[in-house]
């Protein structure tokens, strides 16, 4: 019998619970509601901060503040700290209008902008090749408790890689899509398979413009050859190849995440499901799941059921397991098994404050370094399970596909070890769970639709909508949190524009209640009447941020059903509250792909009017579309809507 999975202690040494004594001091009542007020809308999360503020328990909105004034050149984009003759900043009015090596604050800009597509693009790939190594691992019986879910979907994938089906078992044929998949990260046939998804159109202006990736891994490995020191210094060349490689990260890596996760845990289906910190349970053992990638995740959804891990849970006096969602392993999750989300980016911490967590299972991307310094001051254990993701004050279990069940089991032992520790005093769960719908795949919208696109189409055509929108990204504290998302949200489907949407963006309109059905009578006349002809929320949940690679599928169907190019589509993209790197490649991969995009938050670009105008002007007329910076969300919808009516006018809609 193989010995059980041991946690490893990370850096040996637990964080010890620090609580600002002085600054809660000045914390009187009405300054506390004030904060509370201008940091969300979230109506749980203003009850934990009242309470976290009250307690002395520092949160991100605290940590933002410290940071204040932040660095003008920094937030410019006019540092540079590339190369060992710096760190440089670009003054002009300092004569210093040049680096030590002579990089104007053009090229300072663009090489800092490629540095962070391509990290972006390298966070969301990495994740895909996790999954893609998983299916192959399957294939060949050696991942533990893994198996083929959508097997129509493996078939499918295997045609467009010119594999062959016919009499072969799944397990063969996932051995093959996943050797096929795994060579699209460094392919030497200069062509990711999935671009072909894409319409003509669209693929031939890609080749205009020289953008289109050859795979994934180089054009992630040239952008950091490009920003060295003495390679790139044409701002415009730097940042083409910003477009070229977010393109191979959004039909390259993150495509082959999205659509190998759906073979292997199942293509979502609508479901409902709860949101919001009121999803805890004080009388079960709590476990957050907290991350972006769904392998170990869906173990602990099955280890959870397991009647050893129920009976040892009744033993430790609770009720059972209560798994609950956050970020964008918690949209995996809620996509496909319906578990209910605690909440999005900015809930990480406040989650932990409630004291009813027994464990929080983090994997990689969006975790905040700070999870066991809030921990130490209640019970809750910080479990890390990715080697590349190891959290000083965590206890790390080594997860492998071959481990992965033994290892779900082994944590939530620990997670139900640790309900007796609890602090009654401590616990406070506020509110009470929003009722949700998630699941909105692309094949379950043409489900939805009677199994074809046209009704969408129709329904476009003739005005009932107007147009579609997806908004996607994170939360950001430069944007109270939530209120972009939800406020840009709910003024588009009140002009008849259809929301799809991603990530944080979606758990935002998800506790503001814009996804339900019932959510309909906030939308116009004709997207209202859509929605209750086919019972749907007008804000479809399309999944994870990795998940944004669906809604290019979604639009290159539409495209290709309409005969045209995705530039010519009443479409856009909004990322009102983006904070990271992935947001960017996101961002680029949108516009590259012909959707007008409008950012929340200003990119670090300002320092360089030229990049500034390239990228909201002069890059238009490479890809036939453009970005846009716009925080007031209720202007960021009148410049969407204008776009979406002036694609109509030239559809002849």
């Amino acid at each position: 019998m193989e010995e059980m999975p041991k946690p490893v202690l990370v850096e040996k040494t637990l964080e010890t619970c620090e609580i600002d004594r002085a600054r809660m001091s000045l914390m009187n009542p009405a300054l506390i509601e004030e904060k509370v007020q201008e940091r969300t809308i979230d109506d749980t999360a203003q009850e934990m901060l009242r309470h976290t503020m009250r307690e002395g328990i520092e949160t991100v909105w605290d940590r933002y503040e410290m940071q204040q004034p932040s660095c003008t050149y920094c937030a410019s984009g006019l540092s540079c700290s590339r190369c060992a003759m710096g760190p440089c900043r670009i003054i002009p009015e300092h004569h210093r209008e040049r680096g030590v090596c002579g990089a104007d604050g053009d090229l300072v800009v663009a090489r800092n902008l490629l540095d962070t597509i391509a990290t972006g693009a390298a966070a969301h790939s990495d994740h895909g090749r996790d999954i893609v190594e998983t299916l192959y691992k399957t294939g060949k019986g050696t991942a533990q408790g893994y198996g083929i879910s959508d097997p129509e979907k493996l078939k499918r994938i295997a045609g467009e890689l010119g594999i062959s089906t016919d009499g072969r078992s799944d397990e063969e044929m996932a051995v093959d899509v996943g050797l096929g998949l795994l060579e699209e990260f460094g392919t030497v046939k200069n062509e990711i398979c999935f671009l072909k998804r894409a319409p003509e159109q669209t693929q031939a202006i890609w080749d205009a413009a020289g953008i289109r990736p050859r795979s994934v891994d180089r054009e992630i490995v040239e952008a950091m050859h490009r920003v060295h020191m003495g390679v790139g210094a044409s701002y415009v060349n730097i940042l083409l190849h910003g477009l070229r490689t977010s393109l191979g990260d959004g039909w390259g890596g993150s495509m082959m995440g999205t659509e190998i996760s759906d073979v292997l845990f199942g293509t979502p289906k609508i479901n409902q499901s709860q949101v919001n910190l009121g999803v805890l349970k004080e009388d079960y053992v709590n476990v957050s799941l907290h991350g972006h990638n769904p392998m170990l995740s869906e173990m602990i959804v099955r280890a959870s059921e397991d009647p050893e891990i129920q009976a040892l849970a009744k033993k430790a006096g609770a009720k059972g397991v209560n798994l609950v969602g956050l970020c964008c392993t918690g949209n995996e999750l809620l996509m496909r098994k319906g578990v209910p989300m605690a909440g999005n980016h900015f809930n990480q911490e406040l989650v932990i404050t409630t004291g009813a967590v027994e464990a929080m299972i983090i994997d990689y991307q969006c975790i905040f370094p700070s999870l066991p310094r809030t921990a130490s001051c209640y019970h809750t254990k910080i479990v890390s399970t990715s080697e590349k993701s190891k959290v000083v004050g965590s206890y790390y279990y080594e997860f492998k596909p071959g481990n992965a069940f033994e290892t779900a089991k082994a944590i939530l032992k620990m997670a139900v070890a640790n309900f007796p520790n609890r602090i009654p005093e401590k616990v406070y769960i506020p509110g009470k769970p929003v009722d949700l719908m998630a699941g909105f795949s692309v094949e379950a919208i043409q489900e939805a639709l009677g199994g074809t696109f046209q009704p969408l189409i129709d329904a476009i055509a003739d005005g009932r909508i107007r147009g579609a929108v997806g908004i996607v990204g994170c939360n950001n504290p430069k944007v109270k949190h939530d209120y972009g998302h939800v406020t840009l949200a709910k003024e588009l489907i009140k002009h008849d524009i259809l929301c799809v949407e991603t990530g944080c963006a979606a758990i935002a309109s998800g506790k503001a209640g814009l996804l339900m059905p019932d959510a309909a009578f906030l939308a116009g006349p004709g997207l209202r009447g859509v929605c209750k002809a086919l019972g749907i929320p007008p804000v479809l949940h399309m999944g994870s941020c990795v998940d944004c690679s669906r809604i290019l599928v979604l639009l290159a169907e539409l495209a290709k059903a309409l005969g045209v190019g995705i530039h010519q589509l009443p479409v856009a993209g909004a990322a009102p509250e983006w904070y990271s790197q992935k947001a960017v490649s996101i961002g680029s991969y949108f516009v590259a792909s012909g959707v007008y995009t409008v950012l929340g938050v200003m990119p670090k670009i300002t320092g360089s009017p030229n990049v500034a105008e390239l990228l909201t002007s002069g890059v238009h007329g490479v890809v036939q579309a453009k970005f846009a910076v716009e925080p007031d969300p209720v202007t960021a919808a009148k410049l969407i809507i204008s776009h979406i009516d002036g694609k109509r006018t030239e559809l002849g809609l």
